[in-house]
């Protein structure tokens, strides 16, 4: 993804409910400067459905600067939560943070947001520190649980 592809950002933020966006980002409005932003720490990407409409936003990169610890950014759109979405492109983004040399990939994650703390934990062992209203999850890129795109040819 690129600053040029402001549109799709946009057109799959409309099909996110307030709620999501708070939880995800803090607040309910993106904005061109949020995007390049994001793309001057991290590689992000847009999964598309079949109808070529945006249905997932993933963005993983060493914001923190921590040596070896590569940060993850994942939003999936309202209607298409609980459908293995999130989870396949947080596996994409956890074997991309591998092959770029982390050991641990890491998410600040709202303490209410039960289901990406579940898919995290499901990607392989974790740590949770609380701090407030969020927790800090590290989980162990070397350790990943295998996944589909994992397994033997």
């Amino acid at each position: 993804m690129t600053e040029a592809d402001w549109d799709l950002v946009a057109a799959f933020h409309a099909q996110c409910s307030e709620q999501n966006l708070l939880r995800r980002w803090g607040r309910t409005r993106i904005t061109p400067r949020d995007l390049s932003q994001l793309l001057g720490h991290t590689q992000c990407w847009v999964g598309l459905g079949t109808d070529e409409r945006p249905l997932a936003l993933v963005c993983v990169g060493p914001v923190s600067r921590e040596p070896g610890v590569f940060d993850l950014g994942l939003q999936v759109v309202d209607h298409r939560h609980r459908q293995g979405i999130g989870t396949a492109v947080a596996r994409q983004a956890a074997l991309l943070a591998r092959t770029r040399g982390g050991h641990t990939l890491a998410a600040f994650v709202h303490a209410s947001n039960a289901p990406m703390l579940r898919l995290l934990d499901r990607l392989g062992p974790t740590r949770h520190s609380r701090d407030g209203l969020y927790v800090d999850v590290r989980v162990d890129l070397d350790a990943l649980a295998p996944g589909p795109e994992m397994a033997p040819p």
